[in-house]
């Protein structure tokens, strides 16, 4: 071996360690098996480049021929990134429309060993390869790279055939149905797919088993074939008819019409009207619907609903053949259609007083009152909701002034939505409670800011007023203290309440409410005495105590548990606004419910601060994601490198260290937090540890991402993540306890 042999060998080898210190699997053959990203570089080179967008790369190759390949994939300076932010190469083998024999996955970004750029060895065969970026937000990075057998262009159109078959009557028509068989064969690339549609405007679609045609009629099937480099067939037909087998049947078909859509006070139609028609038959079968729009409108085949947009009003004719022949009578429906009022875009205006008795220097004595007030304007949709916000707490509904009375410095932010969800920036106003002079903060066994008396999650309804030593009355009732027994529980309640009713902080009245709400809160029972607080326990009014900000949304299913990504798409979090939380055990379940064989894609949120105002993000979603910390809900074989367990941007785990149970199948879920150590445990088993101690998996941190520069906090609220409308996760049993 030549000495420049040798050193090639060398530094490849080196890089190949590097790759796989990276997680990147870089090079494979056909087959599947890892090659050396050592081997010689192939003839064929494939370049793909990226810079600032994250909805395209810069450039990247469209075909490409079977065989060995050298792929290039930088992202620098040179090929237009001047924030220095990452991408990756990713080639999708978990799609069956696509080829699944090249695992490439390659990270890229300016600062990194590379430069930005990297190169791996595979080996390519016929077909389609799907790739894209799995950096988050950067979905739309994606394209197909077509690879056609080599030893030239293939330019021949595949040869397509086609066959019907069925039973036949004398004349040589087919009774009851007829089957339509499509073959294809290609010498060059190979055949991709084969196509089909039914009669002469029919639409195409894909043919993956005989066409079965039971209507009774004359009809035309027709059919074409592409191959892998992209050629297609001349389009070719079959011509037969279908005649219905010997019946007696003389009753023609029952039929019936509904009309949906969103309707105003006077039953008309905003917008536009659906009209679905059904038809049935018990003797041989529905064999065709058509509807006519108007009295004069001329009869067309019914094929799905009918959307009606126009304004006015309108009248839908119906009727159905059975395929003996019988005619089922016109009938019809009759409706109108309005244009939707003009669309209220305008929010409400605030306003906000502060009252009390103030001293010389400006501050309230004992207590200073807030009243906010909202108008909409004429013409308005009208004030839904008012809120406000008491120290950078949760946004809560103003129905009352809202009497502030602990000494200190306090800020409360308000604002108001109208009836069609238009919501005004939040303002705020600042003042200062003092009580005869400079008073320490009360030493309260808990901190429970919330309006009413909540015992575990009982609402007692009993204002959660400030007591003479100056603690709220559920902070004294200390229900997340963890109780060995529901009668200590229950001893303790009665002990405070005495004392309370006794320097008349509450009446006889209220004592007996918060009494009754801590013997239906069940703590200190069995399955409580752990101390955990149920926060999420399917009901209808625990769900509603959780708020939603950006995409997407959860829905509370039948069972008690919620469901993402099943409506609208989007990067959205739900998240539980009533309290902040330090250290702590968080135990859940969540369910992998993605559709087909993708998975889904989601992720638990801890110790962020408060989502709404913040003063460097300006959307609420990403306030979670830059400030607090995700744990990881993803078990994808492929895809984002952080699986499940792992703390996103900052500590990986790879699905051999999480396991993975089988799809649909509930995981159990704790994360355990003390200082900045945290645990993670599914299904029992440790599967993560991370000390929060600085540095970042990225190299160098996102732009975006302010990292643990010392805005990772101490304490903070919990959240679950929407990711997309096709990460369809479920969670249920969402409790906490405080460490």
């Amino acid at each position: 071996m030549n000495p420049v042999t040798r050193q090639r060998r060398i530094w490849a080898g080196l890089l190949a360690a590097l790759l796989m210190a990276l997680g990147l699997q870089t090079t494979t053959s056909a087959a599947g098996d890892a090659r050396p990203a050592a081997a010689e570089a192939a003839e064929q080179v494939l370049t793909w480049t990226a810079g600032d967008s994250i909805s395209a790369y810069t450039s990247a190759p469209a075909t490409a021929v079977a065989g060995p390949a050298t792929i290039v994939f930088e992202n620098s300076a040179a090929t237009g990134n001047t924030t220095g932010m990452p991408h990756t190469l990713t080639f999708v083998t978990s799609d069956p429309e696509f080829n699944n024999d090249v695992q490439l996955n390659i990270l890229a970004n300016p600062g990194d060993a590379q430069g930005g750029r990297h190169t791996a060895e595979v080996t390519l065969t016929a077909g389609r390869y799907f790739y894209h970026c799995t950096i988050p937000g950067h979905g739309e990075m994606q394209g197909i790279l077509t690879v056609t057998e080599g030893g030239g262009e293939d330019t021949t159109a595949p040869q397509a055939t086609a066959k019907v078959t069925g039973t036949q009557n004398a004349e040589g028509q087919y009774v009851g149905s007829a089957s339509v068989s499509v073959e294809a064969t290609d010498a060059g690339s190979g055949v991709d797919r084969i196509e089909y549609a039914v009669g002469a405007g029919g639409a195409w679609q894909p043919y993956t088993a005989p066409v079965v045609i039971d209507q009774v009629g004359t009809h035309t099937v027709r059919y074409r074939a592409l191959d892998k480099a992209g050629n297609v067939s001349a389009d070719r037909s079959v011509g037969f008819t279908v005649v219905p087998p010997p019946t007696d049947d003389t009753t023609p078909p029952e039929t019936s019409a509904t009309v949906d859509g969103q309707r105003n006070a006077d039953g008309h139609y905003i917008d536009m009207a659906t009209v679905t028609v059904t038809a049935s038959d018990t003797g041989s079968g529905v064999n065709t619907i058509e509807y006519a729009v108007g009295a004069d409108g001329a009869w067309q085949a019914y094929t799905g609903p009918v959307m009606v947009h126009r304004t006015g009003t309108h009248t839908v004719r119906y009727r159905a053949t059975d395929k003996a022949g019988n005619a089922a009578a016109a009938k019809s429906v009759e409706f109108t259609v309005v244009a939707a009022p003009p669309q209220d875009t305008t929010p409400p205006v605030t306003g906000v007083t502060v009252g009390g008795v103030r001293n010389s220097d400006g501050a309230y004595v004992g207590n200073a009152t807030v009243t906010v007030s909202a108008t909409d304007g004429h013409g308005g949709s009208g004030v839904a909701v008012i809120e406000y916000s008491l120290d950078g707490g949760p946004y809560l509904a103003h129905t009352a002034p809202v009497v502030v009375d602990r000494a200190g410095r306090h800020t409360v932010a308000y604002r108001a939505s109208d009836k069609a969800g238009n919501t005004s920036a939040a303002l705020t106003v600042s003042f200062t409670v003092v009580a005869g002079g400079g008073v320490p903060a009360p030493n309260c066994p808990e901190h429970d800011e919330r309006l009413t008396v909540i015992v575990g999650t009982v609402d007692s309804g009993v204002p959660n007023r400030v007591t003479n030593n100056r603690c709220r009355i559920g902070e004294l009732i200390e229900d997340e203290r963890q109780w060995t027994s529901q009668a200590l529980f229950l001893k303790h309640v009665t002990g405070v309440l005495d004392g309370l009713r006794k320097e008349g902080v509450i009446d006889r009245r209220e004592r007996t409410a918060i009494n009754q709400a801590a013997r239906q809160s069940g703590i200190g029972t069995p399955g409580q005495t752990d101390g955990y607080r149920t926060i999420l326990d399917g009901s209808a009014a625990s769900f509603a105590k959780w708020a939603h900000v950006g995409g997407g949304s959860f829905a509370l299913n039948p069972d008690g548990s919620i469901t993402s990504g099943t409506s609208r798409g989007g990067l959205g979090m739900l998240w539980f606004p009533e309290r902040t939380y330090g250290d702590f055990s968080l135990k859940l379940q969540w369910r992998d419910d993605a559709p087909g064989t993708g998975n889904a894609n989601s992720g638990v949120f801890v110790r962020f601060p408060q989502v709404h105002d913040h003063p460097e993000e300006s959307r609420p979603e990403w306030v979670a994601i830059k400030y607090g910390h995700e744990v990881q809900v993803f078990d994808s074989p492929t895809g984002d490198m952080y699986k499940t367990g792992s703390v996103y941007g900052f500590d990986r785990v790879g699905l051999a260290g999480a396991g993975v149970t089988q799809k649909g199948t509930w995981n159990d879920y704790e994360i355990r937090v003390v200082d900045q150590h945290y645990s993670v445990y599914r299904n029992g088993v440790l599967i993560n540890e991370f000390d929060n101690t600085g540095g970042q998996d990225f190299a160098p941190p996102r732009s975006d991402d302010p990292g643990t520069d010392g805005r990772r906090f101490a304490s903070g609220y919990i959240g679950l993540q929407v990711h997309g409308t096709s990460d369809v996760v479920s969670y249920r049993d969402v409790r906490i306890k405080d460490l």
